[in-house]
Formats: structure tokens, C-alpha cells, sequence
């Protein structure tokens, strides 16, 4: 697959859009990655490939955001994931992720509007209670699992936990790499991974990593208010993404 040129050609801005996701601007857009893998790889070989890809951009992320996370987000959304990799794993083979992503994208676009709406201004919004954490980090878990797509739930809650930006997107940085590491063992007995995907997989591990750092560092760059409106903007783009991938 290394001499493939059109393989490369969808691989290689895949990854470097899902490193500037994840190194900056909350995992929002990463899942963007394994729809454009999927042009030109089998949708299951694009999700075990991205996979070890995903885990060197967390471990990438770590270190400029290290102990910068909010520890009981983090907590709540990480230990809730866990039934819902379980039930990703249980349905992977036989369901469907396409009522799931129409499900996530509705209320995902649902979210930047309701922020958009010019009432808001005349009320205090409060962070949401924990039970809303727990079903956003359920939630999120199983859609990480069935295509990576666990960014638009967390983005949805911890928007709304009033964070600042740092804080904000070391958060997600803590809780997908969790949530990856999690999956490794799944994958694995699934069947996920395959020796043939070891050279691509060293080949983009590179991409990957300039693409943590170049979000590392435009998210340190960008001023905050700005920071959150990017956010908006690609929690809107990927939840209509996954709108569409589910209707269509």
C-alpha cells in the first residue's frame, strides 16, 4: 500500500487535519480522518489504522497540556465511556453507525445554535449536572469506538462547563487518550489490525505528530475568544458531517 499513490493522497491530509484537531482545537474535526480514509480503504481497515495514529497525537498532546485538564470532567466522561466501548464493541459487527451519527450531528448542530440564539444573552447558563457527563462520555465512548467520532459529545458538554480554552482542550486531550487506549484491546479482538497496515502506520506516524504540533501551537496563538468560536465552527462542520454521512 506504501507505492499507492492515491492512498497517500487521502492519507496524508487526513491524518495532518486530525493532528491540528486534536493538538488544538478539541478533537472536533478528527473524526473527518476515517471518512476520508474510508474513500479508498475498507471502513474497518480505515478505523484500525487510525487508531495507532490517534494514540501518537494524544501522546503528542501531553506534554503542552499536561495536569492543565479539569480532573472531575475528566473523571466523569472517562469512566463513563467505558460501557459505552462495551456496547461499541458488542454491535461493531452487525449494527449500523449511521442512526448514531444522525443522533450525535442533530445535537450537535442543535447545541451551536441553541449558543447562537439571541435570547441566551438574557440568562445565566450553568454548567450541566454530572448525570449529563455520564451520558455524554457513554455516548461518546460508543461512537468513538464505532468511527471516532466521539469529539461533538464531549464538545457539547464541556462547552457548556465554562472551562477556559486551555483547560478546555487539555480535557479532551486527558479523555481520548483514555478512551483510545481503552480501545486498543477491542480492536485487537476484533481484528481490526493487520501486519500490512505497520508501514502505513509508520509512514503517517510523522504526519501525525506535525500536524499535534501545529494545532499545539495555534491554539496557544489564537486568542480566546476566537479559540471557542473555531470550536463552534467545527462542532457545526462535524455534526453536519455526520448528518450527512448517516443519511446518505
Amino acid at each position: 500500500m506504501l507505492d499507492n499513490v492515491t492512498f497517500l493522497l487521502a492519507a496524508v491530509p487526513a491524518v495532518l487535519i486530525a493532528g491540528i484537531s486534536k493538538g488544538g482545537f478539541g478533537s472536533g474535526a478528527s473524526f473527518v480522518s476515517v471518512t476520508i480514509l474510508a474513500l479508498v480503504l475498507p471502513p474497518a481497515a480505515a478505523l484500525g489504522l487510525m487508531l495507532p495514529l490517534l494514540i501518537v497525537m494524544d501522546l503528542t498532546s501531553l506534554r503542552p497540556y499536561w495536569k492543565r485538564w479539569s480532573n472531575r470532567d475528566a473523571v466523569i466522561l472517562i469512566l463513563a465511556s467505558v460501557p459505552g466501548i462495551v456496547i461499541g464493541a458488542a454491535l461493531l459487527s452487525r449494527a449500523s453507525p449511521d442512526v448514531v451519527r444522525l443522533l450525535i450531528g442533530g445535537i450537535s448542530i442543535a447545541f451551536v445554535a441553541y449558543q447562537l440564539w439571541p435570547r441566551r444573552a438574557q440568562r445565566e447558563d450553568k454548567p450541566w449536572p454530572v448525570w449529563v457527563g455520564v451520558l455524554a462520555g457513554a455516548v461518546a465512548g460508543f461512537t468513538s469506538f464505532i468511527s471516532h467520532a466521539g469529539g461533538p459529545v464531549t464538545a457539547v458538554y464541556l462547552l457548556r462547563q465554562k472551562l477556559d480554552k486551555t483547560t478546555y482542550q487539555a480535557t479532551t486531550v486527558i479523555v481520548f487518550f483514555a478512551i483510545n487506549l481503552l480501545k486498543l484491546g477491542f480492536y485487537a479482538g476484533l481484528g481490526l489490525f493487520s501486519l500490512s497496515a505497520v508501514a502505513d502506520i509508520a509512514l503517517l506516524a510523522p504526519v501525525a505528530i506535525a500536524g499535534t504540533w501545529i494545532g499545539v501551537r495555534a491554539h496557544f496563538l489564537m486568542p480566546e475568544r476566537w479559540f471557542f468560536v473555531l470550536t463552534y465552527v467545527l462542532l457545526l462542520a462535524t455534526g453536519a458531517k455526520l448528518m450527512f454521512d448517516g443519511l446518505t
